[in-house]
């Protein structure tokens, strides 16, 4: 879209009222999970955002004002409105509940806070903002507590007047968070920046960093473990924790410690990771899949190896589920391999191929992925319960291009000239297609094949019209 478009979308809403902007977050954001309308959807979804979030000049806005009070609640918040784990909060909801907030939550501190961020030009650097944000939050999570708690009279009253159930099941965990708020930002500050190896000796600094008791109740502990596990570069490893915790490797030992939610968080991000995985090989987007499919792989290995799982378990079927789910992606993908590899590199006979025949570059493009697909996949197909069909695949790949592409090289020699810009098309993808399963050496060996062969062809025609 041109800059001019942009501006009339982000001036068209801006004049919806919240609830209309937050109910077109909920919407677009659904759409982009269900892959309809992937770009318009991010586009809007990015100005509403903004929208949300802050304006881009110095003049306090509603959007501002919320994303400072909501600050604390940023390492938790994912997009979309599926079901989440414990440690995450939906970002939709922020909306909906500030809304209550300023209506019902605390207006009176809402009402200072907007007062005093009028007059405060950089607001987020002013003393007197931190102690009013600080000031907001305390009230709020009380608030929280008390509608949340079972001695309110009136509860499911007071909680469909914040929102629908998903905000209703994000109030609590945000009023959890926004109590402890001084708590995280200290584990924070204890916590190493980034943990390549989580030994021993890690995981002795990050049980003492944890050894605060507010952050040892069953509702802060989720999002403690969460941002340890944001600083681990194998995010799987968090389980260790509860391993260590529970002296043992037996899932039902370390079932039943607090930290046992580790695993269940763990379980649940592969989960998701496998979700984004057959998401990507639907839509055809392989660019990010050796990265994924490595994680998972990991991962996967990491909780069979060091978990004592029984097949029969929660956990034990979660983690069987997850394998076949992402073994039958991955299966019917790599299936179709080969056929299209074929479609392109097919011989024809002179006859059916007409003077301007040609093959699309898209399709060439798709299959030279779909091969390195294969190839990525043959590196973890043993834990992903993909090895068979892997295996298989990737050997027919070799023996059908390899035939294939000396038959053509040797088609260029001779046959109707008619038809050989398309076999001068079917060799260059052929010689791709060898760059992936075979090296560049072989390629290149192959390319120069197909030089000489064409040369030879050209040098030719004078003598036959002479």
């Amino acid at each position: 879209m041109s800059q001019t478009s942009i501006e009339r979308l982000r001036q068209y809403l801006g004049q919806l009222p919240p609830q209309s902007q937050a109910m077109l977050m909920r919407e677009f954001e659904r759409a982009i999970e269900r892959g309809e309308d992937v770009a318009v959807a991010t586009m809007v979804l990015e100005q509403l955002r903004m929208m949300v979030r802050g304006s881009e000049d110095d003049r306090p806005r509603n959007g501002d004002l919320a994303r400072l009070f909501f600050q604390p609640l940023d390492p938790f918040l994912v997009d979309g409105s599926a079901a989440v784990r414990p440690g995450q909060i939906r970002r939709a909801s922020l909306s909906p509940i500030w809304l209550w907030v300023v209506r019902e939550g605390a207006p009176d501190e809402a009402r200072d806070y907007q007062a005093l961020m009028a007059t405060t030009r950089d607001a987020e650097a002013s003393r007197e903002v931190d102690k009013a944000v600080r000031k907001l939050q305390r009230a709020v999570a009380e608030a929280i507590l008390k509608i949340t708690g079972p001695g309110h009279g009136d509860s499911q009253r007071a909680l469909a007047r914040v929102g629908a159930p998903d905000v209703i099941d994000d109030l609590l965990p945000i009023g959890s968070v926004l109590k402890a708020r001084e708590a995280l930002d200290g584990l924070v500050g204890r916590l190493p920046r980034y943990v390549q190896v989580f030994g021993d000796v890690q995981i002795a600094a990050v049980n003492e960093a944890l050894n605060v008791p507010s952050l040892q109740t069953p509702q802060l502990l989720p999002f403690a473990l969460s941002l340890v596990m944001q600083r681990l570069t194998a995010p799987w490893q968090i389980i260790r924790l509860a391993i260590k915790m529970a002296a043992s490797d037996d899932e039902v030992r370390v079932a039943a410690t607090p930290y046992g939610i580790a695993v269940t968080i763990a379980l649940h991000d592969l989960s998701h990771l496998a979700a984004a995985l057959r998401m990507d090989i639907r839509r055809g987007h392989f660019t990010n899949i050796a990265e994924n499919l490595k994680s998972l792989h990991d991962g996967i290995r990491g909780l069979r190896t060091e978990l004592d799982l029984r097949t029969e378990s929660n956990w034990g079927k979660q983690l069987t589920a997850i394998r076949a789910d992402i073994s039958n992606s991955l299966q019917s993908e790599i299936d179709s391999v080969p056929g299209r590899v074929r479609r392109i590199l097919r011989q024809r006979a002179d006859k059916d191929i007409s003077a301007g025949l040609r093959i699309d570059t898209v399709e060439i493009d798709e299959a030279a992925s779909l091969i390195e697909f294969v190839a990525v996949c043959r590196n973890f197909a043993s834990e992903l319960a993909i090895n068979e069909v892997t295996l298989r695949t990737y050997s027919d790949l070799q023996h059908y291009v390899e035939r294939s592409t000396e038959a053509l090289v040797q088609s260029l020699r001779g046959g109707d000239p008619k038809a050989r810009a398309y076999r001068q098309m079917q060799v260059q993808a052929a010689i791709r297609f060898c760059e992936v399963l075979f090296g560049r050496d072989y390629a290149s060996l192959m390319s120069r094949a197909a030089d000489n062969a064409t040369s030879t062809t050209v040098e030719r025609k004078p003598s036959r019209a002479s």
